[in-house]
């Protein structure tokens, strides 16, 4: 029997949310290769993710690049509604939690434009007490600063009350590496099983 956890912290993409990447929707939708996309997703992103960078204003370089025709609003709105795909059962297993009187947060590495459609056109600002993002806290999953800027903020004073859900093994084992508990999330039968230990 583990720890009884007082919060628990999810993970949007691949947790929360699922579905094709939208890079994958891209190549296969409009022709854009993911060689073409490589280097904005794995270079340009990951700054904008921690705000170092304004996604609306290094984009247009690379849709010309790519050849997109439309406006630098209409790329994002395709990526945002591309993605809008939310597991309800998940969502429903959180306000539950929340009845109970554990905290939920979300802790995700976004875009402050992917992490405003989040709240207000997905909901979550409705389906979780805290909520947190990359590109407001200067830092992203899995580094320390990231788990400790969330930790703090939750109000919780023991680590090990705190439980932590991601896809990404990296991620988890960052969390861990911080002190709470964290595990990897692959499908919603597991996560409730795993889920009794905590309870």
């Amino acid at each position: 029997m583990k720890q009884r956890i007082k919060a628990v912290i999810f993970d949007a993409g691949g947790v929360l949310i699922n579905g094709k990447l939208f890079s994958e929707h891209l190549e296969t939708d409009y022709g854009i290769s993911k060689d073409a996309t490589k280097e904005f997703f794995n270079i340009v992103l990951p700054e904008c993710v921690v705000g170092k960078k304004d996604l609306r204003e290094v984009l247009p370089a690379y849709l010309r690049e790519w050849g997109w025709k439309k406006s630098v609003d209409d790329f994002i709105d395709l990526w945002h509604t591309s993605e809008h795909s939310v597991d309800i059962e998940l969502i429903s297993y959180i306000q539950n939690l929340r009845n109970r009187g554990i905290l939920c947060a979300l802790a995700t590495n976004q875009t402050k434009y992917r992490f405003a459609y989040m709240l207000e056109e997905m909901g979550f600002k409705d389906y979780f007490d805290k909520v947190y993002a990359s590109a407001h806290l200067g830092h992203q999953k899995p580094e320390l600063e990231f788990y400790n800027k969330v930790f703090k903020d939750i109000g919780i004073q023991e680590k090990n009350a705190v439980l932590f859900w991601d896809d990404s093994p990296s991620k988890v084992a960052g969390a861990i590496e911080f002190g709470i508990h964290a595990e990897i999330y692959t499908t919603f039968e597991d996560f409730k099983e795993k889920m009794l230990d905590y309870l």
